[in-house]
């Protein structure tokens, strides 16, 4: 089937208390790993690349993989830009064929962050394409952004509520606690907050850096409005180490097919237990 926006996949993972996964895919093994994977569960997926990925592979070649991939498998595939940076890249993804996008103007004043949601989800939804804001600061590090814990800043829900109202935005990522990256210490999570959220905002929320979040967490998250669930540090790892093993036991190995279909494997298993810890398997 062609490639889908976010809309019906997190408005159905909402009304029945689930989570859809989105992966950050970097090439075309990680693609067809991610894909495959879903696949097998039967499960709906969101493809995600960050600014640094485009830059790395260009947004033209991404959608070209991406619609190969939806055209293959019978699941509903979204392209999704992770952390727009620019209304000029989203403009660019939208035009190259991604269906789905994220504005991050979590770094600016929260009328700045308004004014710029509102640009973007206004050409974005001309275009059919859905949009994902950012309230809130998630502390480590993404791409090029880094975020101090201690400059973070957990998501006000009342400001949560206005900015909804005021942007018309598809999904809101939240911050309650999480971080990019894999976590140092104790993962502590203000579901309080998430709950609050969600009595007053009625899209789905997202949580970002959800990468080494304990189960128990993720289940207890999703329970209480979590809709789309980000995955990228906890696929980088296992694809790097088996590409590693490869070169452990042959440092002579020149054949890239060699190296990364091991890399490519190990995605596919992570990919398959994120699927059933976030109960999205069987609902394509």
């Amino acid at each position: 089937m062609p490639l889908v926006n976010t809309k019906k996949m997190l408005e159905d993972a909402k009304k029945n208390k689930y989570a859809v996964g989105a992966f950050n895919i970097h090439n075309l093994e990680t693609l067809k790993a991610v894909v495959k994977a879903a696949a097998e569960m039967k499960s709906p997926l969101i493809l995600q690349t960050t600014p640094g990925t485009i830059k790395h592979a260009g947004e033209d070649y991404i959608a070209a993989m991406a619609k190969v991939a939806s055209e293959k498998y019978d699941i509903p595939i979204a392209l999704h830009l992770d952390h727009g940076n620019s209304f000029d890249l989203v403009v660019k993804c939208i035009r190259a064929g991604y269906t789905s996008v994220m504005i991050d103007g979590s770094e600016l004043s929260y009328e700045q962050n308004v004014e710029l949601t509102k640009k973007v989800v206004e050409v974005a939804h001309a275009a059919g394409v859905t949009v994902e804001a950012e309230l809130g600061s998630i502390v480590g590090v993404e791409d090029d952004m880094y975020v101090k814990e201690d400059k973070s800043a957990f998501t006000d829900p009342k400001m949560a509520a206005d900015f909804v109202e005021k942007t018309g935005v598809d999904s809101l990522a939240i911050a309650i606690g999480t971080a990019h990256g894999m976590y140092k210490g104790e993962v502590k999570l203000d579901f309080e907050r998430l709950k609050e959220i969600a009595s007053l905002v009625d899209i789905p929320l997202v949580l970002h850096g959800a990468s080494g979040v304990p189960d128990e967490l993720v289940k207890k998250a999703i329970a209480l409005g979590i809709c789309k669930l980000n995955i990228a540090t906890e696929l980088k790892i296992p694809f790097a180490n088996a590409i590693k093993e490869v070169f452990k036991n042959n440092p002579d190995e020149s054949d890239p097919r060699k190296f990364l279909a091991p890399g490519e494997k190990a995605i596919e298993e992570v990919v398959k237990e994120k699927i059933k810890l976030f109960g999205c398997g069987g609902k394509a």
